[in-house]
């Protein structure tokens, strides 16, 4: 009996059919728990299973702060991050406490800010930047570098931390390098000095990249290893030496952008530039440019009139041109002394123009000079003693001939007056001569305010713009253009100047028979009249403060 109950209690032994995957199923566990580490069910992955020339590779994916950081995660690691290839220094806006003492917490690897946390209280003094910096580069392998930035104000008792900074970016032939040094103490003429010899005593070309901001250079004809130089950017720098003469050597430079520098009389640079593709010249106080760049594709100047020539230019695609003197013949400059940019499609034109004699005669120019033109901002500002008796803006109409493929005009117009802000009377005007456009479609004059050359040049842009499909005024200026409105036209212009406009463009509409958009005003500004082209009545464009009048 007991040999039967014993029999009765023992489970039923598995069939052979079911034993057989059981005992596969366990033998295929107990290998992955032999052959890996980690989960059962896959695999894992540790750093140290790669090469060790892998490692310091995954580590550089990283920013820098995070970089360094990994070097707590385990002993190994220590000395990953120091193979990374971009040092980026930013220091924050407020450096007013101090923060912990770790480094990963005082380097910023992006370039840029953490403000959210300066916000809680991690904010570092400029000497624990400095000494963050100095910290990083005398650990860093200086091997692989690839990109070099510093961005913080510097004293002038720190002059000795820059040399150091720019010979540590010099010895590991950093391929970008930027410094952007917010002076703090130093005279502009004192401006700290920016070695160019330490990056040329190398004994080999690997600068494709540098921007200076807040220093000084002086070039020489001995510096020749910018061979592979494409992109220099100098802001706030006084220049000493032989300017063009450095250019010269930059054989392969495609960016070049001067803003705000000073030291340099002409900007003459006599050998061809062939790879240059970018020009910006800002605020420098420069007598005359004369380059010779046949790649170029975007050129803009800020500044005062002076001589500019672009030899070969025939690839230039955009032309920004911004006058910030106040001169009668601003835009005829723009217009009629740079012939080289008529190769552009698309131009932006910005000038200051006083009262313009009505006697004045305009130069010729063939017409079609601009042939390829499509796009034209322009964006003016009028000084006048009485704002119906200035006839400045109509020498645009001339302008606008020598563009005869034009597409689209954009106009922003600012009057500043020494009398009394005031719109014309809404009668007919005539407008300048003008030639027949074929191909303007859109037209648009942001601060229209009804005076007599607005009116004038509007007319004249109705009556010869024959594929015009729209013309939108807007009386307010822009401020996203113009600033805050410190010179209150802006102010009541609901009841000031909107009711004018509209009964202008009502009845301009009707004489012309095309469609005229007037922006801000009120949505219950409909007219009906039969005798346009668009027939009926009209209704308001889209957007929450406009009417149309057909």
């Amino acid at each position: 009996m007991a040999g039967a109950g014993e029999d009765e209690a023992a489970p039923p032994s598995p069939s052979p059919d079911r034993q057989q995957p059981m005992e596969e199923a366990a033998a295929a566990k107990r290998s992955r728990s032999k052959n890996h580490h980690g989960l059962a069910d896959g695999p894992s992955f540790r750093m140290e299973d790669l090469p060790a020339e892998v490692q310091p590779v995954i580590i550089s994916l990283l920013p820098l702060k995070e970089a360094v950081r990994t070097s707590m995660v385990s002993r190994s690691w220590t000395t990953l991050w120091r193979f990374h290839g971009d040092l980026c220094f930013n220091e924050p806006v407020d450096v007013d406490s101090n923060t912990d003492d770790n480094p990963a917490d005082q380097v910023n690897g992006t370039g840029t800010n953490d403000q959210s946390t300066n916000q809680c209280g991690t904010k570092i003094t400029r000497a624990k930047f400095i000494e963050t910096v100095n910290s990083v580069i005398q650990q860093h392998s200086g091997i692989g570098i690839n990109k070099f930035s510093i961005s913080c104000d510097l004293h002038k008792e720190d002059s000795h931390h820059l040399d150091r900074w720019i010979r540590f970016a010099a010895s590991s032939k950093a391929k970008i390098i930027d410094f952007d040094l917010k002076l703090f103490d130093y005279p502009v003429e004192e401006a700290p000095h920016f070695p160019l010899e330490a990056l040329d005593a190398q004994g080999s070309s690997f600068v494709q990249s540098l921007s200076l901001a807040g220093a000084s250079i002086k070039p020489s004809s001995g510096i020749c290893r910018f061979t592979v130089l494409r992109r220099l950017v100098l802001n706030s720098v006084q220049i000493f030496g032989d300017f063009p003469g450095l250019l010269a050597k930059c054989s392969r430079l495609e960016d070049l952008e001067i803003i705000r520098c000073s030291g340099v009389d002409d900007l003459i640079v006599p050998h061809k530039l062939d790879k240059l593709q970018k020009l910006l010249i800002a605020r420098t106080d420069v007598q005359m440019v004369v380059i010779h760049a046949a790649d170029l594709a975007h050129f803009e100047y800020e500044g005062r009139l002076i001589p500019i020539v672009l030899h070969g230019c025939s690839k230039l695609e955009k032309a920004t041109i911004a006058f910030d003197t106040t001169n009668p013949s601003a835009l005829a400059h723009a217009f009629n002394v740079i012939p080289s940019i008529s190769p552009v499609k698309i131009l932006i034109v910005r000038a200051i123009i006083s009262t313009y004699a009505q006697s004045l005669e305009l130069p010729l120019r063939p017409q079609g000079m601009f042939m390829h033109l499509r796009h034209m901002t322009c964006q003016i500002v009028v000084y006048c003693r009485e704002l119906n008796e200035d006839n400045g803006l109509l020498q645009l109409a001339h302008w606008l001939d020598t563009a005869p493929q034009l597409e689209t005009l954009d106009l922003h117009m600012l009057y500043l007056s020494s009398g009394a802000f005031f719109s014309a009377e809404v009668a007919g005007a005539e407008g300048p001569c003008m030639c027949r456009h074929d191909h303007l479609k859109t037209v648009f004059m942001g601060g229209f305010q009804c005076y007599k050359s607005q009116i004038e040049l509007a007319c004249s842009i109705l009556g010869n713009a024959s594929v015009l499909e729209q013309l939108t005024i807007e009386p307010r200026l822009t401020e996203a253009l113009w600033g805050e409105d410190d010179y209150g036209q802006n102010r009541d212009i609901e009841s000031r100047i909107l009711p004018g406009v509209c009964e202008w463009a009502q009845r301009t509409s009707k004489r012309f028979g095309k469609v005229i958009t007037v922006l801000d005003a009120p949505l219950n500004s409909w007219y009906r009249d039969e005798s346009a082209v668009c027939l009926g009545e009209c209704q308001p464009s889209p957007g929450p403060s406009s009417s149309k009048f057909c």
